[in-house]
């Protein structure tokens, strides 16, 4: 058996790097793709006879550096792992203050017909109706600012 997997080293690498993708879409954590990449390279080398020795120490080698080096950058560019929840979707939108907000006290604002406890992100007091921003979530609290145009008039 193993002279027979020597003797299809291309196959062998192949197989290896379709396991891969078949992992790296299981699991979408972009990481076994850059072994599977690895792997199609050593396909590429066993194709020329490159001694075995080589084609693994090659596969670690680009697999690694693709790991280290572009994967960060692929997450940042494909967004893995942060998918906007519900309430995270709201940061930046704008709300109505429906009572009074002081910076000792919450209020209630209202932000695409949900009512949220709200206080405010500054020390100054919402009145109501007061168009705001919302700047963060924390818990069922959602963290607000005056509008731009609210601060002007």
């Amino acid at each position: 058996m193993p002279l027979f997997l020597l003797n299809n080293l291309p196959f062998v690498w192949l197989g290896l790097a379709v396991i891969l993708v078949i992992i790296e879409s299981l699991t979408m954590g972009l990481t076994t793709i850059w072994f599977a990449l690895g792997a199609l390279i050593s396909m590429l080398l066993a194709f020329f006879h490159i001694p075995l020795v080589w084609q693994v120490l090659i596969f670690l080698v680009i697999s690694g550096v693709l790991l280290i080096f572009t994967r960060p950058v692929a997450i940042k560019k494909f967004k893995i792992g942060s998918v906007k929840t519900n309430s995270e979707a709201l940061i930046g939108m704008t709300g109505v203050v429906l009572q009074k907000i002081t910076p000792d006290d919450k209020g209630k604002v209202k932000v695409k017909n949900q009512i949220w406890t709200a206080s405010s992100s500054s020390d100054k007091t919402l009145e109501e109706g007061t168009h705001v921003k919302i700047d963060d979530i924390r818990g069922v609290t959602v963290y607000v600012s005056p509008q731009l145009e609210e601060i002007q008039e």
